[in-house]
């Protein structure tokens, strides 16, 4: 192969671009604009085909010739170069991907072991949606092992101040599979994450409460947002309840058995296997509610949402905008709460249940198993009347 060699070093470097020189057993050097590239030029199974091999001045022209040797002897064992170097290639990152995963690998890993913990599998909780947004587009490419503090630091600090609750929750998360992986035995140091936290410093991260109507105001609001539309209805609904948005949004007629609506586990706040299902005294007022939506019934939601599912808390929020009003709808439960602690309506643990609260130690818990449903039926009664104007000035402690 030597002998038939054509190219030098002095051929190479008068060639102009455009050039195509030989060097023998299908070797070509291609002249371009910034340097030049080096292919083979082979025929397999009666098709030509060319099989780039680096460019130059990265491959030098001794580099070169032992590539070609290399991929000569393959086609000579009856194997396509270009199929083989893809093989290889194709184990060598398996290879890499088994001892040294990339980070957003390892997320999805972890992920995948956790989702059965989250409420729809992790998807309404956006478990995964600061690391994907932040995290994934800037180092999710780079391997476990060559992640350093800095690299975490420089990916957080542009939201660490200006979207402080995003970040933190990015944070906290890349420890946990900083920890998982190094469970699974790759070479990674969860501390990293850490140091990273003391590298992006103090931050005092002061907690805004959702803006929540006061209670004095509900019984006025209530009637401004009268009317057969499913948003209005969702929050008329929101408010006689006091439950949770996804909980009151994604109500189906099928859940309610006669004044009694069962909130499916899956629509609780918390995790998979730690919640179950919620029972809701309706009130009189709750159940007119319930028949105006069965009048304009569509599907099995009691608020469908024109597209598909149930109507969704920013078109309920849109509504409270076009009436000028501050309070969100999450806001509600805090309205019913500050109601019962003014009006002295109940003893803390039937209000605390009437929200779905957790009351008492896991101990108190496994003697005292009732859910207060017959107190929370005359506590929502009343909360009911006196939404809709029936019971104005009645302050009148409420006696289980």
């Amino acid at each position: 192969m030597a002998g038939q060699s054509k190219l030098t070093a002095l051929k190479i470097k008068a060639a102009i671009p455009g050039d195509k020189l030989q060097d023998g057993g299908g070797l070509i050097f291609n002249r371009t604009e910034s340097g030049g590239k080096w292919i083979f030029r082979y025929s397999f199974s009666g098709r030509r085909r060319e099989m780039g091999l680096g460019s130059m001045p990265d491959v030098t022209l001794a580099d070169v010739r032992r590539a070609r040797a290399r991929w000569a002897a393959v086609l000579q064992n009856g194997l396509d170069p270009i199929s083989e170097r893809q093989r290889i290639k194709a184990e060598e990152v398996a290879s890499l991907n088994r001892d040294d995963p990339t980070l957003a690998e390892m997320i999805d890993t972890v992920f995948e072991a956790r989702k059965d913990q989250l409420r729809g599998d992790g998807t309404r909780g956006r478990w995964l949606s600061p690391l994907r947004v932040h995290v994934i587009p800037k180092i999710g490419a780079r391997r476990m092992s060559t992640i350093h503090q800095r690299d975490i630091h420089d990916v957080l600090a542009p939201i660490w101040r200006t979207k402080h609750e995003t970040a933190d929750k990015a944070l906290y998360r890349l420890r946990i599979v900083f920890k998982q992986a190094r469970y699974m035995g790759y070479d990674v140091d969860p501390f990293i994450c850490d140091a990273a936290r003391h590298m992006l410093g103090h931050h005092d991260h002061e907690e805004k409460p959702i803006a929540a109507t006061p209670w004095q105001d509900v019984p006025a609001l209530f009637e401004r947002i009268a009317g057969p539309h499913p948003s209005h209805l969702a929050l008329r609904w929101s408010i006689l309840t006091a439950t949770r948005g996804m909980s009151a949004r994604g109500a189906q007629f099928n859940e309610i058995d006669g004044d009694v609506w069962t909130v499916p586990a899956d629509r609780i706040k918390g995790k998979r296997g730690k919640v179950k299902d919620f029972r809701v005294p309706l009130s009189d007022a709750a159940i007119d509610v319930l028949e105006q939506c069965q009048a304009h019934a569509r599907n099995d939601f009691l608020f469908p949402s024109p597209r598909v599912g149930y109507v969704s808390v920013q078109a309920l929020t849109k509504v409270l905008d076009r009436l000028g009003e501050a309070g969100r709808p999450h806001g509600f439960r805090t309205s019913f709460r500050s109601w019962i602690q003014d009006t002295n309506a109940a003893p803390f643990d039937v209000a605390e249940t009437a929200l779905a609260h957790i009351v008492g130690s896991k101990i108190e818990r496994s003697y005292a198993r009732s859910d207060l449903l017959d107190q929370r039926r005359a506590l929502m009664e009343r909360w009911g009347r006196f939404v809709t104007g029936e019971a104005a000035g009645d302050v009148a402690q409420l006696r289980g």
